[in-house]
C-alpha cells in the first residue's frame, strides 16, 4: 500500500517546529514490532499528536455544548474516530481508505442550535452513530447538514498563548508586506493556521452545502477563531503570506507544505482555559513488551467567548 497520500499520514503529519525533542533510546521503532500497526512511529511525537488532536477538538465540543444556546458534534473523520485506541484509530482510517473516501475533507465539527438537539440526535441514529458519518456520501446526510449554523475546521498549538514573546504587539507597516500591518517575519504569536491543501477542499464543502466555515485554533490556554472567508480576503489582499514548512508523516516521510499563519489580531477570540489539562503518561507496548512512551492530554475546560456566541447568533 503506497502510504504517501494516508489519509492516517495527513492526519497525524507534524511540522518540524513542534518536533523538538527525542525521547532517547526511541529515536526510531518499526512499527512491525507492533500489533497491529504496519508504519513506523519515530520517537513518541505522533502519538502525543494525535492524543493534542483528540484534546483540542473535545474541548471545542464541550465549550460549546456548556452553552445555553448551542450544540456541537464530530463530523469529519479525525473526530469521529475512536479516540481512545491508536490502533482502532488507524484501523478507522484504514476502513475509509478501503471505501474510497480517504480524501474526502469536511469540517471537523459541526455547530447547531441547541434547541435542535433531540432532533439532531434522533437524526445521527437514523445513521447508525457519529462514527459512521464519514462513510455516508453528503447527499444522503441533507437532513442532518439543513439543520448546520457552520462547519469548523480545527487546529491546535502547544503554546501558553498569552506568554507568546509578541503577545499583544501592536501591528505595524511592514516593508514586506507592501507597508500593509504586520508584524515581523520571525515575531513569535498566536496565529490561526490554514494549510494551502486544505483551502480549495473547504471551500468547495462551503459551496456545496451553502454554509461558512470557521478555522477555530486551541492554545492550552486560549483559542482563536476567524472565518474561511475572512482568511480568503487577508490572502487575496496580501496581509497574510503563505509561509513553507516541512511536516513529517508517522512513515517518516516528509514534505514541504505551504501554510498560511494568520495573526489572532485578525480573527475574533473564542474562548479562555477555565481549567488547565492534565499531562499524564502513557505508552504504547508492542508484543515484546517494548514500551513507547508519550505524553496524553486530559480534562481542562474551555469557555467560549461572548464575542463567538454573538457571531453564532448572528448566523
Amino acid at each position: 500500500m503506497n502510504n504517501k497520500n494516508h489519509s492516517f499520514e495527513k492526519i497525524l503529519s507534524v511540522s518540524s517546529e513542534n518536533i523538538n525533542y527525542t525521547l532517547l533510546g526511541f529515536s526510531k521503532i518499526e512499527w512491525s514490532e507492533f500489533l497491529l500497526n504496519p508504519r513506523r512511529l519515530r520517537g513518541s511525537d505522533f502519538l502525543m499528536r494525535w492524543s493534542q488532536g483528540v484534546w483540542s477538538d473535545h474541548r471545542l465540543m464541550d465549550g460549546i455544548n456548556s452553552s445555553s444556546d448551542f450544540y456541537a458534534i464530530p463530523y469529519g473523520p479525525s473526530g469521529t474516530a475512536p479516540h481512545d485506541d491508536v490502533r482502532a484509530f488507524e484501523l478507522y482510517f484504514e476502513r475509509l481508505e478501503a471505501a474510497g473516501l480517504g480524501d474526502i475533507k469536511r469540517p471537523d465539527l459541526l455547530i447547531f442550535k441547541k434547541q435542535d438537539k433531540l432532533e439532531i440526535e434522533k437524526i445521527i441514529e437514523k445513521y447508525n452513530g457519529l462514527a459512521e458519518l464519514p462513510f455516508i456520501k453528503e447527499e444522503s446526510l441533507k437532513p442532518l447538514l439543513s439543520k448546520v449554523i457552520i462547519g469548523v475546521e480545527c487546529e491546535n498549538s502547544l503554546w501558553k498563548a498569552e506568554k507568546m514573546p509578541d503577545f499583544n504587539t501592536a501591528l505595524r507597516p511592514q516593508k514586506r508586506l507592501e507597508g500593509k500591518l504586520g508584524l515581523a517575519k520571525n515575531a513569535v504569536l498566536p496565529t490561526i493556521i490554514i494549510k494551502e491543501e486544505d483551502r480549495e477542499p473547504l471551500k468547495k464543502w462551503e459551496e456545496m452545502n451553502k454554509l461558512q466555515i470557521h478555522v477555530w485554533h486551541v492554545f492550552y490556554d486560549r483559542a482563536y477563531g476567524i472565518s474561511l472567508n475572512e482568511a480568503e480576503r487577508l490572502i487575496e489582499e496580501k496581509v497574510t503570506l503563505p509561509t513553507i514548512q516541512i511536516f513529517q508523516a508517522p512513515g517518516g516521510a516528509t514534505t514541504q507544505k505551504a501554510i498560511y499563519k494568520f495573526y489572532y489580531h485578525y480573527g475574533y477570540p473564542l474562548g479562555k482555559a477555565t481549567q488547565e489539562p492534565k499531562l499524564l503518561p502513557a505508552c504504547v507496548e508492542d508484543k515484546n513488551g517494548h514500551i513507547l512512551p508519550y505524553v496524553k492530554f486530559d480534562g481542562g475546560s474551555l469557555k467560549i467567548s461572548e464575542e463567538c456566541l454573538n457571531i453564532l447568533h448572528k448566523l
